[in-house]
């Protein structure tokens, strides 16, 4: 017969009260309380059986845990499942903060992170980009060492290898991108005193013109279909209907969505604060469909939560909304409009830009709009503009048929 997993016997005993009241603020239903309570009874056994005490999970332990759920012996109860547990028995300094058991790969690209956001001021879905980058460069580095940090001895021949294998598999674009990514890696491994040489500028960059292409766009009318793709009379449509409005009609990015708080809308003064690129803030209009919007969803949708995001994930833990799930909507709109093929949210941003400047608005202006750094940037949107680039061409000069044979 299963052994029955209770909250209030083992080690973790004590926790179960405090940890029933986070659950709850973090916007866990009732039932889900629940479930989260067994599987810290789950765990709670479990060290019980083995002698252990909170100040004894470690990260062997732990693995030793999880490997037994794997295994079948017990029901499946993972780290990422326990995340709430950890955080709440780590701010209560029940378990030592290495519960996890960083790897020295970990340690540096941790030390690699905080340079990141700190030195260069770079935008959290960048940061997670080069992250994940590093991550994966100075693992497999570390595995073929039989250990270490991955960094040890590192020799541009192996920056190459595993560049190449990148590349074979990814687009032009985010090839550039690998690029971009181990250059910063490389320069923060020299700066730290990892490397003797500075490999980073050794590293060719990817072949290929740039403004070869024109800027994926979409009509007016279709804006409009994926705008109105949402049922508003429900909880999840009236949150997601004024995400899109946001995204169409300031050309907001994902990750700024997912990043505005409510003290960033100021509703006297017709203005919200846009957190961009750069820790760059911005102040832009709040067109009154917009701000509609937004309110319809605060005073009937939004949950109750201590989270200060203007828009919140539907299921606890309430959080705000990552960049991919703002994209997801986006993805998911378009195909309710029947956009073939589907779009994300960022092709709301070129639909803003390109409708803009067919209406006459200069590109200095739309660069505003946008955000842009730099003017170069906006003027890849020229290139759609093809009545003025019209009027610019110069004729093509052309030769009569009795020219043509006596040449």
């Amino acid at each position: 017969m299963a052994r029955i997993a209770r909250a209030d016997v083992g080690p973790l005993a004590s926790y179960a009260d405090g940890y029933r009241e986070l659950l709850a603020g973090l916007g866990y239903t009732p039932d889900g309380v629940v479930r989260k309570l067994w599987e810290l009874g789950r765990l709670s056994d479990w060290m019980s059986r083995n002698g252990l005490c909170p100040g004894d999970l470690t990260g062997a332990r732990f693995d030793e845990f999880s490997a037994l759920c794997k295994a079948g012996l017990e029901r499946p109860v993972g780290y990422r499942t326990l995340r709430p547990l950890v955080g709440y028995l780590r701010d209560m300094g029940a378990v030592p903060s290495e519960l996890v058991g960083a790897t020295p790969v970990d340690e540096l690209v941790g030390r690699y992170r905080s340079w990141m956001v700190t030195e260069r001021a770079l935008a959290v879905r960048t940061v997670e980009r080069y992250e994940a980058t590093a991550q994966r460069f100075l693992t497999m580095r570390a595995a073929r060492r039989g250990g270490g940090c991955g960094a040890e001895n590192l020799a541009g021949s192996e920056v190459f290898e595993f560049l190449l294998a990148e590349t074979e598999r990814v687009s032009i674009g985010s090839a550039k991108g690998r690029v971009a990514e181990l250059r910063c890696l490389l320069r923060f491994l020299f700066l730290c005193g990892h490397t003797a040489a500075p490999l980073a500028v050794s590293i060719p960059p990817v072949a290929g013109w740039r403004d070869t292409t024109l800027p994926a766009t979409l009509s007016r009318s279709q804006v409009e279909a994926i705008v109105a793709a949402h049922d508003t009379s429900t909880v999840t449509g009236r949150r997601n209907y004024a995400i899109v409005l946001v995204l169409a009609r300031l050309g907001l990015r994902a990750a700024e969505v997912g990043a505005l708080c409510l003290q960033d809308l100021d509703w006297r003064a017709g203005q919200l604060i846009v957190r961009g690129k750069a820790r760059r803030d911005d102040s832009l209009p709040l067109p009154a469909d917009v701000g509609e919007a937004i309110a319809a969803y605060l005073s009937d949708g939004r949950p109750a939560t201590p989270c200060r995001a203007v828009f919140i994930t539907r299921f606890a833990p309430l959080k705000a909304l990552a960049p991919q799930s703002v994209s997801k909507i986006v993805y998911d709109a378009s195909c309710r409009a029947g956009i073939d093929p589907p779009v994300c949210s960022h092709r709301l941003r070129h639909a803003l830009a390109t409708g803009m400047l067919a209406a006459g608005v200069r590109l200095p202006d739309i660069s505003q709009v946008l955000r842009h750094r730099d003017l170069a940037t906006t003027a890849i949107y020229a290139k759609v503009d093809h009545a003025a680039l019209r009027d610019l061409a110069v004729d093509w000069p052309q030769a009569t048929a009795a020219e043509a044979v006596s040449s």
